[in-house]
């Protein structure tokens, strides 16, 4: 079947800009008070697409609805029961919690949002060149804003110039979309590839099964006249067609408990308390990787200089952990892994599928990564605070200080939360034992693992080296799973009526 060209100008620009010029940022968590009046505003409302203009636009504007805001809206039932079952049932559903490590500190119950009552309907996002951001606001509020919703909840954000909270360079590894849908996803997968189907981040789209991810298609008729066809059901006309789903969640992070652990760790030596939470990390304060870069260029890495020496890499020439622990962040996030690990001939990769030829220990423990890659478009929030000033003991006005985190993935359950439950939070990642991520990991004790607070280091032959009793560094604080629509699906949200 012959794939269509995407039509940039009905996918939402966060989708493939991101925005990260436009330093300024807030999330307004809105309900729909009436219904009319909510549809009025979206179908008035400046959604930025993701054309390439001649002048790039100084300010951007996004929404993302929740299933209850599509109920809200009026959405015929029929149309919302065909979305995916993770983004119906919401990310503060039981068993899910307990799959994420939403449980105790994490536990939704808890949240400042998102949670029970303080679920929003709704999140209109919006970007900003310096000084822009409170007239854009200012202006979106006119046309009804006030008669259509109740503002639950207004997020704010920082700019401190790439550099997460923790004093780490941050949004340094992202996939490379194939927008063009040249690369051929059956064939050999023997490398590691920075190149991810479209379909991994639009719904619509063949993904990296070579398939499309299921969601609403509807028979045709005059108030969905205005969507495009299914290209695997020509007949039909795609709710889901170029839109994704977003997760968001507020992640508080306790920079000072992290560097006064570090600290303590190292005999209160400062250069090798940055060693040791550069371990957990997985690279340096500056961005660079714990392990060397490869020779061979890596598919979707680059051009840019910056990018290449960040990025250009794989774990490949670090079997043992001993430069970049195995539980480390940056391993967990992304194992850049292959289908069939350390086969590099076509002759070895059938030997490998027939089950002979001599294997790492490690190579079968974990899913091809290019099945779980997730797309980050987050923003950090509260004031910069230095490592060195960690150490400082906090004031009583102490603020708060974290990551509104944001992805983007066609597939929820297979991206978002599987990266999320059996890389970030397992306890077995890698072959490992008691370790969660030493970062996100909640500390709790699970089944089977009453400790899950360590960290090791592989010495080069030497004995490893055991950092234990890490705290909780990061707090969940609110989250939603939403799903980001196609401008067509947005008009046609904003006119539906059940």
């Amino acid at each position: 079947m012959k794939q269509s060209e995407v039509d940039y100008s009905d996918v939402q620009g966060l989708v493939r800009f991101g925005y990260g010029k436009m330093t300024e940022a807030s999330y307004a968590l809105l309900r729909v008070k009436d219904a009319a009046a909510a549809g009025s505003w979206l179908r008035a409302a400046r959604i930025t697409s993701a054309e390439v203009m001649k002048s790039p636009p100084p300010t951007a504007m996004q929404v993302a609805f929740t299933a209850p805001g599509l109920q809200a809206l009026g959405v015929r039932p029929s149309v919302i029961a065909d979305f995916s079952p993770e983004f119906l049932a919401g990310i503060a559903e039981g068993n899910r919690a307990r799959r994420l490590g939403d449980v105790e500190n994490n536990a939704a119950s808890q949240w400042e949002w998102g949670h029970a009552a303080s679920v929003p309907d709704l999140m209109v996002m919006f970007f900003a060149e310096p000084k822009g951001l409170d007239a854009l606001v200012q202006d979106s509020k006119g046309n009804g804003w006030s008669e259509a919703f109740e503002e639950l909840r207004w997020l704010g954000t920082a700019d401190l110039d790439g550099i997460e909270p923790f004093g780490f360079a941050d949004g340094i590894s992202q996939p490379k979309i194939d927008w063009e849908q040249q690369r051929d996803v059956i064939s050999d997968q023997l490398d590691y590839s920075n190149v991810v189907a479209l379909g991994e981040f639009l719904l619509g789209y063949r993904n990296e099964y070579d398939k499309y991810t299921n969601r609403p298609l509807i028979d045709a008729d005059q108030a969905s006249s205005g969507l495009l066809n299914a290209e695997d059901a020509p007949e039909k006309k795609d709710v889901g067609r170029n839109g994704t789903y977003l997760v968001m969640r507020q992640l508080r992070q306790d920079v000072r408990g992290l560097w006064q652990f570090a600290y303590r760790h190292a005999n209160e030596n400062m250069s090798e308390a940055e060693k040791i939470v550069a371990a957990f990390v997985g690279r340096t304060r500056k961005g660079s990787p714990l392990v060397p870069p490869q020779e061979q260029p890596i598919p979707g890495v680059g051009p840019d200089p910056d990018e290449v020496c960040q990025n250009q890499f794989t774990f490949a020439k670090d079997p043992t952990g001993v430069r970049c622990p195995f539980g480390a962040h940056l391993r967990r996030a992304n194992p850049r892994n292959t289908d069939y690990p350390g086969r590099p001939t076509r002759l070895a990769k059938l030997i490998t599928m027939f089950g002979f030829g001599p294997k790492g220990f490690r190579d079968d423990l974990m899913s091809a990564v290019r099945f779980h890659r997730i797309l980050r478009r987050g923003r950090e929030y509260g004031p910069e605070l230095l490592p060195e000033n960690a150490l400082l003991p906090a004031p009583p006005d102490d603020p708060e200080r974290g990551l509104h985190f944001i992805c983007l993935n066609a597939n929820i359950s297979r991206q978002f939360e599987f990266l999320q439950n059996a890389w970030i939070n397992s306890t077995k990642f890698s072959g490992l034992t008691g370790e969660s991520d030493p970062l996100l990991g909640n500390r709790e004790a699970i089944p089977g693992c009453p400790f899950t607070g360590d960290f090791t280091r592989p010495e080069d032959g030497g004995v490893r080296r055991r950092v234990s009793g890490l705290p909780q560094f990061v707090t969940v604080r609110g989250g939603a799973y939403f799903f980001l629509p196609s401008l067509r699906s947005l008009r046609f949200f904003a006119g539906t009526r059940a």
